[in-house]
């Protein structure tokens, strides 16, 4: 094998690597099922190129223009993505919003305590600052998200004055809707700070100006490197049904 198809295709399985190693944490979702797929059939096909020239002409034509096609698509939606992991506040009235993710044995899961800290470093910064922490509790968890980070939150020394629970929402569409009622009933100020995985920022942001909130900024969260493919894949998915969604 050549050195030209002999690096791509160890890349390659180092991505396939990536999306099936999560599957031993127990994290099964479109991503590292997608990046299965796609990282094993061009894999496929640099170890076996030949297979290539006996595909019929009009069905390699139609399946090289959905190709290029799809390229286009991804290549759009992660430069918006990379964009909004990128777009950190100005405005240091804004109101921060926290989203919420899982809850264990009464502690934030390692996601979220990172959103947490990402958020504790600004509001330190911004000490007039409010922040909405916002999740509701699910089956398997003892205590809602929002108090989880609540506690967290004050336990790291932010004020309890600051912090506002949303704890009903099951969804990030919900954290934001009802985070929203929120804010025009206590009078906050309209600007937000999503604080989220990075990965999770544009679907967030788009749901938000969906919403009607119109000045919005970012602060993303680190994501442990071994589970970005996946989630960023997974984000794909999500950024498009966003997309068609809103027509």
């Amino acid at each position: 094998m050549s050195l030209s198809r002999l690096i791509p295709l160890v890349i390659l399985l180092i991505l396939l690597a990536f999306f099936i190693a999560p599957l031993f944490a127990g994290i099964c979702n479109i991503g590292n099922i997608a990046g299965i797929i796609m990282t094993s059939l061009l894999a496929f096909l640099l170890i076996k190129p030949d297979i290539i020239s006996e595909i019929p002409k009009p069905l390699l034509i139609i399946s090289g223009i959905f190709a290029v096609i799809g390229f286009i698509i991804l290549l759009t939606i992660n430069i918006f993505m990379i964009r909004s992991v990128n777009d950190y506040p100005q405005n240091k009235d804004s109101t921060v919003i926290v989203l919420g993710c899982r809850v264990k044995d009464g502690r934030p899961s390692l996601m979220l305590k990172r959103r947490l800290d990402s958020a504790y470093e600004y509001l330190s910064a911004n000490p007039d600052t409010f922040v909405i922490v916002s999740g509701g509790k699910g089956d398997d968890e003892i205590m809602s998200e929002a108090k989880c980070m609540r506690d967290y939150l004050c336990g790291k020394g932010i004020s309890s004055e600051r912090i506002i629970m949303e704890d009903k929402s099951a969804s990030t569409s919900e954290n934001l809707k009802f985070s929203k009622s929120i804010i025009e009933n206590s009078n906050l100020c309209s600007d937000i700070v999503i604080v989220t995985d990075g990965y999770h920022q544009l679907r967030a942001e788009m749901i938000a100006k969906n919403l009607g909130y119109e000045n919005i900024s970012n602060i993303s969260a680190p994501t442990s490197p071994w589970l970005v493919p996946t989630y960023w894949v997974r984000e794909w998915f999500g950024v498009a049904y966003q997309f068609i969604s809103e027509f």
